[in-house]
């Protein structure tokens, strides 16, 4: 809807700035095209935080366990400290420690592994590290439970241990998977 607007506000300055007629058939044909898409086509969607506050006030973010058969001992905690930075920062929502705040987020890092994700010369030339976590989100104001995975694969060099792999993807692994968890809870993605 907001991208609409400015569409619409776009063209209205475009209709007084200069009559349509000046503008280069070719031009104006594109701008009608791309209009039509975006304007009639709902299968695209822009939307932002998607929270009623009236109802939504309070949230409980729980830790972020891993069981995982492979621990990496930072993941945990900087999962759960991202998560709650990003909810914190992105809403309106008073983070508290009841169970019986209006949401309450638990879950769990559930796999963690490597495997060869490219072969040259016979030998393995790319490994792949696959993060998934399981999210409960209990809203205790519609009384419904959604329990979702989100999972990503982070490509290395094979020249590189898990541990010095580790050290360069951690940071993007906990950003990426964050956002991931953030984007379904809130945005409907």
């Amino acid at each position: 809807m907001i991208l609409k607007n400015k569409i619409i506000l776009f063209l209205k300055s475009v209709r007084n700035s200069a009559p349509l007629s000046s503008m280069p058939p070719r031009s104006f044909a594109i701008v009608i095209f791309a209009l039509s898409l975006l304007l009639g086509c709902k299968i695209y969607s822009f939307k932002d935080v998607s929270i009623d506050y009236s109802k939504i006030k309070t949230i409980k973010i729980g830790f972020i366990e891993n069981r995982a058969s492979y621990v990496n001992p930072q993941l945990s905690p900087q999962l759960t400290d991202k998560l709650q930075l990003k909810i914190a920062s992105q809403t309106k929502l008073i983070r508290t420690n009841s169970d019986d705040a209006n949401l309450v987020v638990s879950g769990y890092i559930s796999d963690y592994s490597v495997s060869t994700a490219a072969i040259s010369a016979q030998q393995a030339s790319a490994n792949r590290l696959t993060v998934s976590a399981h999210i409960t989100v209990k809203n205790n104001v519609d009384n419904k439970t959604d329990e979702f995975d989100v999972s990503r694969n982070y490509d290395f060099s094979s020249n590189l241990s898990l541990q010095q792999a580790e050290g360069q993807l951690t940071t993007t692994i906990v950003s990426n998977i964050s956002d991931d968890i953030f984007n379904h809870i809130f945005s409907n993605w």
